[in-house]
């Protein structure tokens, strides 16, 4: 008979209604909660959003809000300075929750966000089994694709690389890795690096998925019979998400389909590099780029359009590839990170990312295999909303999660 366990998470980023990070937290700590009860440490910005949704979700769920003083966190300004204070918030809660362990005695004690296998978790050190993750950041873009970033791009990457190097030698980072009772890693990737660094067990486990509610009421859409082709992209505009291939790829694609449109939503430093990309490539009457819009609003320009294009270098998620498969869309990515998990065969194109060239080609011709055979980009659809069904929904993901916890205590 399973057990009823007294779970404590740890959750910096917990929102609901979004994805990466914060809907980590958020859906993961609902799937928990449906077996379990849980006690729920995460910051105080994110009252606001779960005090919105709460009354929805499960009574065995209690929220413990921390945060610094204002005058002690006013250094901190959006990104900057996030992951000193990251750092900071994780020592302090150490200390919280060594005083709840104390009250509740919990059976198991699971970090979920920051999902990041190079920054420690110092509730590892409580006397209760530990489980890490889901962990990514292993993950790189190959290095073949540096000459086509932007300076700023460039120094990223370098910045990222060297963030990573220095957190493999943090030694708080290396106990959290090896106290872990297990450890879950989002791609391969990952998993391999913390193999490496002594991990006792790792659990590849994809951290995304879909509400199944939500998709039964999103319709199986067909692809356009005619040439007026439109492919999309959604996405923080980073040089790291490959917009830039998906560009280059559809100025070869507009050759073959001159009625085709793409388009681009989101926000990011990069929007301006695309325009002036589409500009050199004379495509800018073909492209259009809308601002980061409502939610409700992204799934509209995305059922209109015929595939998704999401070329992503270090992706360890990619929530937008799982909504465009439950729309019955496929998609076209690289064979890299998290989106290559999601996408087969059957579903998409993966393309091989050897170098930047050869990945615009291959883009480009996945592109015009869709627009010539509508047949062919109808079955990917079907297979695609058929595999998120199956593997990527929530209520399926929170049985897996409740069976990992039961092996864990044993």
């Amino acid at each position: 008979m399973e057990r009823k366990l007294k779970v404590l998470v740890s959750a910096y980023a917990c929102e609901s209604g979004k994805g990466s990070e914060p809907g980590v937290g958020w859906n993961w700590v609902k799937q928990i909660a449906r077996f379990h009860e849980v006690w729920v440490i995460t910051r105080s910005s994110n009252r606001e959003s779960i005090e919105c949704e709460k009354t929805g979700i499960s009574s065995n769920i209690h929220w413990v809000y921390f945060d610094f003083p204002v005058w002690l966190r006013s250094w901190k300004k959006g990104q900057r300075g996030v992951h000193l204070y990251y750092y900071l918030w994780q020592i302090a809660i150490y200390f919280l929750a060594r005083r709840m362990h104390k009250e509740v005695k919990f059976d198991v004690v699971h970090h979920l966000t920051f999902g990041v296998y190079w920054l420690p978790s110092f509730l590892s050190l409580l006397p209760v089994p530990f489980i890490y993750g889901p962990l990514g950041g292993a993950e790189s873009a190959p290095k073949e694709f540096f000459k086509s970033f932007s300076l700023t791009g460039k120094i990223y990457e370098w910045l990222r690389n060297t963030a990573r190097w220095v957190g493999e030698k943090d030694p708080f980072v290396l106990i959290s890795i090896r106290r872990a009772r297990l450890v879950l890693a989002k791609v391969k990737e990952t998993g391999e690096r913390l193999s490496f660094l002594g991990a006792k067990e790792v659990l590849v486990f994809p951290e995304s998925g879909i509400n199944i509610k939500e998709i039964e009421k999103l319709p199986v859409t067909k692809q356009a019979e005619s040439k007026n082709f439109k492919i999309i992209s959604i996405g923080r505009f980073l040089h790291w998400k490959g917009f830039h291939l998906g560009l280059m790829a559809y100025s070869r694609f507009l050759k073959e389909f001159p009625l085709s449109e793409y388009w681009f939503i989101g926000k990011g430093p990069e929007r301006h590099n695309l325009e002036l990309m589409a500009e050199k490539l004379c495509i800018s009457d073909k492209v259009k780029f809308f601002n980061e819009l409502p939610y409700d609003e992204v799934l509209k320009k995305l059922y209109e359009c015929d595939v998704l294009v999401h070329p992503s270098l270090h992706d360890s998620g990619g929530w937008v590839c799982l909504e465009a498969m439950a729309f019955g869309k496929p998609v076209l990515c690289l064979d890299l990170g998290g989106p290559a998990m999601q996408v087969t065969e059957e579903t998409g194109f993966k393309v091989p990312a050897r170098t930047p060239e050869q990945s615009v080609y291959d883009l480009a011709n996945a592109m015009i295999r869709l627009a010539g055979d509508s047949g062919l980009g109808r079955s990917m659809g079907e297979a695609a909303r058929e595999r998120v069904l199956e593997y990527f929904d929530w209520d399926k993901k929170g049985e897996w999660i409740n069976k990992i916890y039961q092996e864990v205590v044993i």
